[in-house]
């Protein structure tokens, strides 16, 4: 299982109809089914009332705790989730299994550093387990150990050579020389396979990221396409759903709805860093967390799980935005705050960084008022390609295809402009591009808006030892570089559907 990024939540689709309360004598089985219906229904007082119970009956049961540490991360009850969290990898300690599971639920509660510590007992039990060191190998990426994490993936490939996904995470962990490639080793594997094997798609994504590499352009994007249309060919998802879920975005939270806001509350500022993926927002982090006032909590879905447990009710995604914009207001504030409060991060300012909190622009400014949000942009064609290259697995389905990709970017081009001419003075914009060209000057200007004194340490944010969890979790391990910037212009050709798409919709990709 590789480690990832959290899943980019969007509008939360609850049940038309609410599960039903299994009576007390109900089996584990039962209360634990209950518990997921719960979930799904947005009731997370009896989604964890029902895990509780499932627990109590069976104390031993691993799925039963283990569920209850799940119910408590939705319910923002981070500190919770973490004690019970050490109970359970202290009564694992001799399950390589269970410790893995703990492993999990670590990253999900934000707590990479204790995922690490779980990881690194299991490949003590099972040295030479080529799963457990997967998962050891994916860890070291998200701690900065990126040599080690090098030879592990060799040590799984050997093990186990059908283990496509170590070939493509060890593809992402440095740039490749004609003298350092496994360009030879990734060409035979693919030639092994019959076309429709699904080990095709994270060997075209490793081959893709090599080729591009040694600057082999025309072979790179067309192993990639390739590799991509597999696996959008694998999937169920349709971009029409994310494009009316935008529309109604804008619609609902329109001039008038926008100026109902909370009350300010002092002395609690929040940090948003939000974005498309790959759009820098990785780096405005790392660049952020390296300030002594700030503690970044990575990835989280706080603000979404807080909303979800509000605005649940009967219909689909667009009845659930529409109840969105009549939420109290003051209580979605006060429940992400409590929520993070429960991260028990050091720091005054805490930063989340889950890119598609620009869904939630609107509820931000409104239920937290006087919250500062970063939101980067960049090119739209160097945008997509970087999400286009990007085998992300468990989210964002739209990136494996350019048309969906494109459709993707106008929704989003679209309820961003609305944002500007709603609320322009609520976030603060940075284009990557700027970033890379004038790193301090734009530094600078950023931590101002954020209310922060400037500190030289933000200058040398590749030398922060925080663990890092998302896809440029290798990147930001670098000082700042400008190879990426206008680096659509190598696929000029293959490219042009998609800037004739987006061109004429109105966006400007010169």
């Amino acid at each position: 299982m590789a480690l990832a990024a959290a899943l980019p939540l969007r509008w939360f689709m609850p049940m038309s109809t609410p599960p039903h309360i299994p009576a007390a004598q109900s089996s584990v089985a039962e209360l634990l089914a209950a518990s997921q219906a719960f979930q799904q229904s947005g009731d997370f007082v009896a989604m964890l009332a029902c895990a509780e119970s499932a627990a109590h009956q069976a104390p031993h049961d691993i799925n039963a705790a283990s569920r209850v540490v799940e119910c408590q991360i939705y319910c923002g009850r981070i500190d919770l989730a973490r004690k019970r969290l050490a109970q359970l990898e202290l009564q694992s300690k001799h399950d390589a299994q269970r410790l893995q599971q703990a492993a999990t639920l670590y990253l999900h509660s934000a707590s990479p550093a204790d995922a690490h510590r779980c990881y690194e007992r299991c490949a003590q039990l099972r040295p030479d387990d080529s799963g457990v060191l997967y998962n050891l190998a994916s860890s070291c990426i998200a701690m900065g150990e990126l040599d080690r994490a090098e030879a592990l993936y060799d040590r799984v490939i050997a093990l186990q050579p059908g283990d496509f996904d170590a070939y493509q995470n060890r593809a992402t962990l440095r740039v490749w020389t004609t003298e350092n490639n496994h360009v030879d080793q990734l060409e035979q594997a693919l030639a092994r396979l019959p076309a429709e094997h699904p080990g095709r798609v994270a060997l075209g994504y490793a081959l893709a990221k090599e080729l591009e590499d040694l600057h082999e352009w025309t072979s790179s994007f067309s192993v990639l396409a390739a590799a991509a249309q597999a696996r959008r060919a694998r999937m169920a998802y349709r971009v029409e759903g994310d494009e009316q879920a935008m529309a109604a975005i804008a619609t609902a939270f329109c001039r008038s709805a926008l100026t109902r806001r909370a009350a300010l509350v002092a002395h609690e500022p929040s940090l948003f860093v939000m974005g498309l993926p790959r759009s820098g927002t990785t780096l405005v982090e790392r660049i952020l967390d390296s300030h002594s006032q700030v503690g970044s909590l990575g990835e989280i879905n706080s603000f979404a799980f807080a909303l979800m447990g509000l605005a649940a009710g009967p219909g689909g995604k667009l009845h659930m935005i529409e109840r969105s914009a009549q939420l109290n207001l003051p209580r979605l504030g006060e429940q992400y705050r409590s929520a993070l409060r429960s991260y028990g991060q050091p720091g005054t300012h805490l930063l989340n960084k889950t890119p598609s909190n620009y869904l939630y622009l609107g509820l931000i400014h409104q239920a937290l008022p006087g919250a500062h949000v970063v939101h980067l942009k960049r090119h739209p064609l160097d945008s997509c390609y970087a999400m286009f290259k990007t085998l992300f697995r468990m989210g964002y389905p739209f990136s494996y295809s350019l048309e969906d990709l494109g459709r993707y970017y106008l929704a989003y081009h679209r309820l961003m402009e609305h944002w500007r001419r709603e609320i322009p003075a609520s976030f603060h914009e940075l284009a990557y591009e700027d970033l890379v060209a004038e790193q301090e000057r734009k530094s600078r200007a950023m931590l101002a808006y954020c209310g922060l004194p400037w500190e030289d340490a933000c200058l040398e944010f590749h030398r922060n030892a925080a663990p890092a969890t998302s896809a440029s979790a290798t990147q930001v391990r670098r000082p700042i570089y400008k190879s990426s910037v206008q680096l659509w212009r190598r696929y000029e050709n293959q490219l042009a559907p998609l800037r004739d798409f987006l061109q004429s919709h109105g966006i400007d990709c010169d």
